[in-house]
């Protein structure tokens, strides 16, 4: 046995630079669009005003760490209703699993922020060093000043790219404009300034030097997509049984048995992964498809059907090996499972707008003080204690009366509320304690547990919207 035989293959290999080269059509055109609205988005969205009242920054989207809420336009999320959050992420989750099932690796290729801040920096790249061949030379030759410049410059712009990336993440939780003001005066918290540091040197590591690495390497989805994906999932392939036996000489003797591939090279050299799609379906392709508008261009230059290289389903291979025509592409997307995932997207996001809209706008939570249970007064009569959490979901301050059902056979007090009126501030909570008292020898006194039921009415508001939370009242026959 050799040397070679008893070695274990390699689990990680050494970058090679990959120097993708400008390429037009409708995939290029696509994925230039959806940077710019996607990176606009991003951008943008922490500066857009929206008045929420005197006690809150006017922030369309904010995500509140201090107060543990998050604010999205009109919507107000709050602690207790994470669950907003937790089907979100469901959605997202089937989301991507529907667009793999019907597209392949379509996030991937188009919206993957990874995707998205690589394809930013390689046209920054190529404004400052030139396209593919300017670039493959500059990395060859050795450093002089012109190569300095070059790189100097390059480094700069991604620099800036990664500090306004890392700047308009910290915009999210707070305040933008006051946070901008903090920063530049150097006042905002040291957290502000490590967070926007290390946001820009991942950005500036990920989308400058590793690239696909990332992909290959850190992303868990590529070994993940094979589940998603059957033959029938719609993914960039090469039609081999078109384009092989390949060749570029095409007056040459035999030329006339070679197949319509004539081996330019053109979609290895646009491709950002380096890989030659000719090879077959890889891990490292991303489905970009820029692959395809490269060899669109050449055979509609050699005067050869488009479509060498396109979105495919495996299922009609033997179809068109047979010289048949394939399926309509809506047969591919319309199928069980993408149904089954389209139905279960829709079921969440439905039963998340219907829980949105009917939501109680009183926040209302009760907590009986166990410690103790119960405490005897001097007249015998048993007393409860509750604390109760008032939250106040409106942009003005609201007042709101406190009562219990079955009143005429329990006290009830208020701590700090002689009237049973709580005021709460615009946007706020308030906690009060709630004391509920049981007469000496009355059947709830004696008892070892009684159900009440406090109630919340919200006396500013004109239909007046009542809450109710039901807890239990601890009598003597339940011990001390």
């Amino acid at each position: 046995m050799t040397t070679t035989e008893t070695q274990e293959p390699k689990l990680y290999a050494a970058r090679e630079p990959v120097f993708p080269r400008r390429v037009k059509g409708n995939f290029r055109t696509l994925k230039w669009w959806i940077m710019a609205v996607t990176l606009g988005i991003y951008y943008i969205t922490p500066w857009i005003r929206w008045d929420r009242g005197p006690a809150l920054p006017d922030q369309a989207v904010l995500v509140d760490l201090a107060n543990r809420r998050f604010f999205f336009f009109m919507i107000e999320i709050w602690p207790h209703e994470f669950y907003f959050v937790a089907g979100l992420l469901i959605m997202a989750g089937l989301g991507l699993f529907l667009f793999t099932s019907a597209l392949g690796r379509v996030w991937c290729g188009y919206a993957c922020p990874q995707t998205v801040w690589t394809d930013l920096y390689i046209l920054v790249e190529r404004w400052i060093e030139g396209d593919r061949n300017a670039r493959v030379r500059l990395w060859n030759q050795k450093w002089d000043a012109r190569k300095t410049r070059l790189r100097l410059t390059k480094w700069a712009v991604w620099l800036l790219i990664g500090l306004a990336t890392g700047g308009a993440w910290v915009f999210y939780f707070t305040d933008a404009p006051t946070l901008l003001r903090d920063l530049l005066a150097f006042q905002a918290h040291p957290i502000a300034y490590a967070t926007i540091g290390i946001l820009t040197f991942t950005t500036f590591f990920f989308g400058g030097f590793a690239r696909e690495q990332i992909c290959i390497y850190a992303c868990p989805w590529p070994r993940i997509q094979a589940a998603m994906m059957d033959e029938e999932t719609i993914t960039v392939a090469y039609r081999d049984w078109r384009g092989e036996p390949r060749g570029k000489h095409r007056k040459a003797e035999g030329a006339e048995a070679l197949g319509d591939c004539i081996d330019c090279g053109a979609c290895v050299a646009v491709c950002p992964m380096g890989i030659d799609i000719r090879n077959g379906q890889q891990l490292a392709c991303i489905t970009c498809a820029l692959c395809i508008d490269a060899c669109d261009d050449v055979m509609a230059k050699i005067g050869k059907p488009r479509g060498l290289i396109d979105y495919i389903a495996l299922s009609d291979e033997k179809r068109e090996r047979a010289g048949e025509k394939p399926r309509n592409i809506w047969t591919h997307i319309f199928r069980p499972r993408t149904l089954l995932y389209t139905a279960l997207y829709a079921a969440v996001g439905i039963g998340l707008t219907v829980a949105l809209f009917l939501r109680d706008e009183i926040g209302l939570t009760v907590a009986p003080v166990r410690n103790p249970t119960f405490v005897t007064l001097s007249d015998g009569s048993i007393r409860n204690t509750y604390e109760v959490r008032l939250r106040n979901m409106q942009l003005e301050d609201r007042r709101f009366l406190i009562s219990m059902t079955a009143g005429e056979r329990f006290l009830l007090g208020v701590e700090g509320a002689e009237d049973f009126t709580v005021t709460v501030p615009a946007n706020q909570q308030a906690i009060v304690r709630v004391y509920v008292t049981a007469p000496a020898g009355s059947a709830a006194a004696l008892a070892p547990r009684t159900d009440i039921r406090l109630w919340v009415t919200d006396l500013d508001s004109t239909t007046r919207q009542r809450a109710f939370k039901d807890t239990v009242f601890h009598g003597k026959g339940g011990g001390n």
